[in-house]
């Protein structure tokens, strides 16, 4: 096993750790290691929220969860001769949950997926489902099963939904007007279109005193994919995959977090994953001004992992740009790709699923989200591939009609606060 160089008491919060990461990001947040380039080394990460979500049939968790806490970041680590303008190779060598422990942490043997209420950061499909739900799940080596969707079983692609780089103090300042400026442009929207600084609930490493009140109130959230990488929730960015990261500050600073036991391309409930806890192994190395030589200056480049979905029949669903209204819209990807999930949930209420439920399945199914025509105007063609392989029974359309499932309790709803 490589060498442990973050670990994680699952007795004690985020904040009470021997070594404390950070959920923000600025160049001056203190690194908690250093490695060299062709270390292998193990990181252990807590779910996103610091365990805040918890293993029942409520949802009210979810509705309040504190967004100004995420994502809770293991490290930064510092690289040895890593300098701007050269690129980070990151190699993840192994993953999963928390090993060998079963208890009240996400990652303990257990996962969560939830829909955020519009008031709490919305989602993908928020106009249509305004409601806090969540779905638990269960972990039985790679495969995950929810008391609160029944009737379907899955193989998990685990991944890290968030791992970059630092940024360099001008590139912050990039980000800060950037959004600000798109913020301004509807104040009171909600959920709003950006998040800007919020120095409550930061956590920033070694910082204190005066150091922490300037970086908390500069630093930025960790919502977002950027520059630097971030939180790109790609599900196929797993075990065996390569990433190269470009490198902004002396160190490049390295952090990740917000593991995933599995998701749908796009984690369309906004906490769609089924998050968790657990361990990552990873291995760096350098390429010393692989920015300017690959033109890689503003943007990640990774190759996939080696562990795709181990499925081969699947049931697609097609969407266009145009609203549920009859409005046509131009060549709108967005639109259409919300327009074939919502006729993926539209189906399988037909087998008896309760909408919440279908929507929480497909943010934590495997599925496979594409952009199918983006030229023929006016009309963009997203499309929604579901594996039929994870369900106990055939939704394949048939002359015998849909076969009616028992949907349980469904999945809990919080109540009005």
């Amino acid at each position: 096993m490589p060498e442990l160089l973050f670990p994680l008491d699952s007795t004690k919060r985020f904040t009470d750790q021997e070594k404390v990461g950070h959920n923000r990001w600025h160049p001056d947040i203190p690194p908690v290691a250093t490695v060299r380039p062709g270390q292998s080394f193990r990181v252990h990460c807590r779910e996103w929220f610091d365990g805040a979500i918890h293993n029942d049939d409520s949802a009210e968790d979810i509705r309040d969860a504190p967004l100004t806490r995420v994502h809770a970041l293991s490290g930064p680590f510092a690289v040895e001769g890593a300098e701007p303008g050269d690129l980070l190779m990151v190699d993840i060598l192994d993953m999963g949950p928390i090993p060998q422990e079963s208890g009240p942490l996400a990652g303990q043997g257990w996962g969560y997926t939830g829909i955020f209420p519009t008031g709490n950061g919305g989602g993908f499909l928020t106009e249509q489902f305004p409601d806090a739900y969540k779905a638990v799940w269960d972990f039985t080596g790679r495969k995950a099963t929810s008391r609160h969707i029944p009737g379907v079983s899955f193989t998990g692609i685990a991944h890290p939904g968030l791992m970059g780089t630092a940024p360099s103090a001008s590139l912050l300042a990039t980000w800060n007007q950037r959004e600000g400026a798109l913020i301004a442009t509807a104040p009171d929207r909600v959920p709003p279109l950006a998040l800007p600084p919020e120095p409550q609930d930061a956590i920033l490493g070694s910082l204190t005193g005066a150091d922490f009140d300037r970086v908390a109130a500069e630093a930025a959230r960790t919502a977002p994919p950027r520059e630097n990488g971030g939180n790109q929730d790609i599900k196929n960015f797993t075990v065996g995959s390569r990433v190269f990261y470009p490198v902004f500050v002396p160190g490049a600073n390295l952090s990740l977090g917000d593991l995933h036991f599995s998701q749908g391309d796009g984690e369309i409930t906004f906490c769609g994953a089924i998050e968790m806890g657990g361990f990552v192994d990873l291995h760096v190395d350098l390429i010393k001004n692989g920015m300017q030589t690959y033109g890689v200056a503003e943007n990640t480049i990774f190759m996939p992992g080696d562990t795709p979905p181990q499925y081969s029949q699947w049931l697609a669903f097609s969407g266009l740009s145009v609203t549920l209204d009859g409005e046509q819209r131009y060549l709108d990807s967005q639109l259409a790709y919300q327009r074939a999930c919502l006729h993926a949930i539209d189906y399988l209420t037909r087998f008896g699923y309760q909408p919440e439920q279908a929507y929480l399945l497909l943010g934590a199914a495997p599925i496979e989200g594409r952009l199918s025509g983006v030229v023929d105007i006016p009309n963009s063609c997203a499309t929604v591939y579901l594996p039929t392989e994870i369900f106990d029974f055939d939704i394949r359309p048939s002359a015998a009609g849909p076969t009616r499932i028992d949907p349980g309790k469904g999945a809990p709803k919080a109540t009005m606060p």
